[in-house]
């Protein structure tokens, strides 16, 4: 298996695919999955003659399962591990959802060169928790749950939300797709219960106000109108007003694994993006 070590000794997977001197795409994936849920993206941009690579996060997919370093620091400098072995100059890197929260961290800090531009799919930023500060973010009780859900039943857990709202099957009408819930079960299982576990506090609790205004390429906010994982109202609009070259594209009744159940709308759209 492809790996790079990090400073800490931990071993990130990736996978690399393309001309290596061809346009790079880097893709981050959600919580808490793996890199395989860009495999639609990846062989399609690969055969637009694009360079792609996927990462599994620490303690994900196929990377070791390490019990700390669980935070967006951490994650941020894993990618720049990773970039920095590769040596990929002028990249486009893009996150769906806590991925999107990795790529605004990593964006603020990247070497000078490293990245081009940057898509926030269904992304986490600004910040997802409730506070005095964020009076339109879900309540801490929430994630809460999910930390109880996963300690007590990760397997199941980890089929009822593929199987209800993160592709948004349980709206009515809506066309169900066993495999993507199998799929989203089995990139689950692989990974460490302990990251997923301390994923939670990353991906809901960080805040990258700071990130987006430092962010000064051209980035691309995309959010499904009814993304019932992170509400768009709180999310995305506010990140694309942050962001100094923010550019705002959302879809109606798109849920949010909208890269998996639309992805010819959503391929589409990046590739005029990155073709822009």
């Amino acid at each position: 298996m492809s790996t790079v070590t990090t400073s800490d000794g931990v071993e990130i997977f990736y996978k690399d695919w393309g001309d290596k001197s061809a346009q790079p795409i880097v893709f981050h994936h959600g919580w808490p999955l793996s890199g395989d849920d860009w495999d639609n993206q990846m062989l399609f941009f690969l055969n637009e003659g694009y360079r792609v690579i996927a990462h599994d996060r620490r303690g994900h997919g196929r990377s070791s399962q390490v019990s700390d370093g669980h935070d967006m620091d951490h994650y941020a400098a894993d990618v720049a591990a990773v970039v920095d072995a590769l040596d990929l100059k002028g990249a486009f890197h893009v996150g769906h959802s806590t991925g999107g929260g990795e790529v605004a961290h990593y964006a603020a800090r990247a070497k000078e060169g490293r990245i081009a531009k940057a898509v926030l799919m269904s992304a986490v930023p600004p910040i997802m928790v409730k506070s005095d500060k964020n009076p339109g973010g879900l309540p801490i009780e929430v994630f809460d749950g999910f930390r109880a859900a996963l300690a007590a039943n990760r397997a199941q857990f980890y089929i009822d939300v593929p199987a209800g709202p993160f592709y948004g099957f349980n709206r009515e009408g809506a066309p169900f797709s066993q495999g993507l819930v199998d799929n989203w079960w089995r990139q689950g299982m692989i990974g460490g219960a302990k990251a997923h576990y301390d994923g939670i506090k990353a991906f809901s609790e960080t805040d990258f106000t700071d990130d987006l205004k430092a962010i000064t390429i051209p980035t691309l906010v995309m959010h499904g109108e009814d993304d019932q994982i992170v509400p768009i109202a709180d999310s995305a609009p506010l990140s694309a007003a942050l962001l100094q070259n923010g550019i705002l594209k959302t879809y109606k009744d798109f849920p949010h694994g909208m890269a998996q159940t639309h992805a010819d709308v959503i391929n589409k759209d990046l590739l005029d993006f990155f073709r822009s």
